[in-house]
């Protein structure tokens, strides 16, 4: 995957114009009532890609949004930060919970004014927990799960849990035909939530 490297001292105006804008749209909808056509129209306009029965909920820190790729049905509950100068795709039914800090790019050790930038993708179906942080690179694989206040900074591969900083292989989800649960492996039960195992 390569890098990009972006001089913050060097954007046009063009790219400042853009800047303000985004700043300004998301603090108005910081500031909007929810569930009000204005929070819905603001949420469209930072998002204007964003697929169909999906939501972001207010307080939102997002810096570079047109960077940021929505699908279907995904769930970003408040307080979640966006650094999208690397890209930031979120697929179709992922959930991300809130104080999430998704982050596509850092600074480099020797010009601090340069911004090092890897795209984080967020798989299908995928659920980040609570407060967990993605770092630059990252691919969180489908319906896996990341458990709260973890801090990823390798692949997250499909269909397992990962936790703790840094996040660290927990266990695989079985398939949903090998969910059934029987007295003696309930030790072994992990809560997914909603649609894991037809709940």
């Amino acid at each position: 995957m390569q890098e990009i490297r972006i001089d913050v001292t060097k954007q046009t105006e063009a790219e400042l114009a853009l800047a303000r804008e985004h700043a300004q749209l998301i603090f108005k909808f910081n500031h909007a009532m929810p569930e009000t056509d204005e929070y819905a129209e603001l949420m469209h306009r930072i998002f204007p890609g964003m697929g169909e029965g999906s939501r972001v909920s207010a307080p939102l820190t997002a810096i570079r949004p047109h960077m940021v790729s929505i699908g279907r049905n995904v769930i970003v509950m408040p307080g979640c930060l966006m650094m999208s100068a690397g890209g930031i795709t979120i697929d179709d039914g992922a959930m991300i919970a809130a104080n999430v800090q998704l982050i596509s790019n850092n600074h480099d050790l020797y010009e601090r004014q340069v911004i090092t930038c890897r795209p984080v993708h967020i798989g299908k179906n995928a659920w980040i927990g609570a407060g967990a942080t993605i770092l630059p690179g990252v691919t969180v694989g489908d319906n896996a799960v990341v458990g709260a206040g973890s801090v990823v900074t390798h692949d997250v591969a499909p269909d397992t849990v990962v936790a703790g900083n840094p996040a660290r292989f927990i266990k695989r989800i079985p398939p949903v035909n090998e969910c059934a649960v029987t007295p003696d492996d309930t030790d072994d039960i992990v809560q997914l939530g909603l649609d894991s195992c037809g709940d």
